[in-house]
């Protein structure tokens, strides 16, 4: 299948698992993973329509961003380094793995120096898996209301990463929990937070069906990586990738 082909078929996943749970299909946003991507690629699903992509690094992010249509929006998915933030609260609109309160006043202090406001979503590792980062789930309640009170973000909802499995049903007690966990952190905050951002390319239709908001596709939309990069590799030091 071709890119177009694929995103059909994704797009048509989504709204079936919509239809399971009883829910709006334009409830569910999809987050194309655009690491380890050509721009060339990146704008090929912009002409699709898709509009929001994550990255996983801040310097590869930097470059192929200005590459990239200005219309499309930019979210940091991956692990954020303190001495990264500036720049990742200058290129994205929003910060999706923030996982703990040093690295939240960090991004705070820099949205002040720009005076502006960060949207960011907090990452718990609900399977409490050791190669993981994120919060655990005991930890982020009670540190919520100390990043609630920074002036220059905005918790809109929580992240998690599920642990890989062949079985997609296996990992839906990770989604139920970190919708739970969602639930209390508004009795905390005594406010809704809109996004639940979980479900990649072997589990999105759990996700979807257990309420997430945001699926985060990469290898079902765009392929595998190391095929990809072959396909956009120039094939000798003289030719041109047109």
């Amino acid at each position: 299948m071709d890119l177009a082909e694929r995103l059909d078929s994704i797009q048509k996943r989504i709204q079936a698992a919509c239809a399971r749970a009883g829910r709006d299909p334009g409830s569910v946003t999809l987050l194309a993973v655009s690491k380890g991507m050509p721009p060339e690629l990146i704008r090929a699903a912009a002409d699709q329509g898709l509009v929001l992509f994550g990255e996983n690094k801040v310097q590869e992010a930097k470059i192929k961003i200005s590459l990239c249509p200005g219309r499309l929006r930019w979210h940091m998915i991956g692990h954020l380094q303190s001495n990264k933030c500036r720049d990742a609260v200058h290129f994205f609109q929003m910060i999706e793995s923030v996982d703990s309160l040093s690295l939240a006043t960090e991004i705070d202090k820099c949205a002040h120096k720009m005076a502006k406001t960060m949207p960011l979503l907090l990452e718990v590792n609900v399977a409490g898996e050791s190669s993981k980062f994120g919060y655990k789930p005991d930890q982020l309640l009670s540190e919520l209301n100390d990043i609630n009170a920074l002036k220059h973000i905005e918790i809109h909802g929580l992240m998690t990463i599920a642990p890989w499995s062949p079985e997609p049903e296996k990992v839906r007690p990770v989604f139920r929990k970190l919708r739970e966990l969602k639930e209390k952190c508004e009795a905390i905050l005594g406010a809704p937070l809109p996004h639940l951002s979980m479900g990649m390319s072997g589990d999105f239709e759990v996700a979807v069906e257990e309420g997430s908001t945001i699926v985060r596709i990469g290898t079902s939309l765009f392929g595998a990586r190391a095929q990809v990069k072959k396909a956009f590799q120039p094939q000798s030091q003289n030719e041109e990738v047109g």
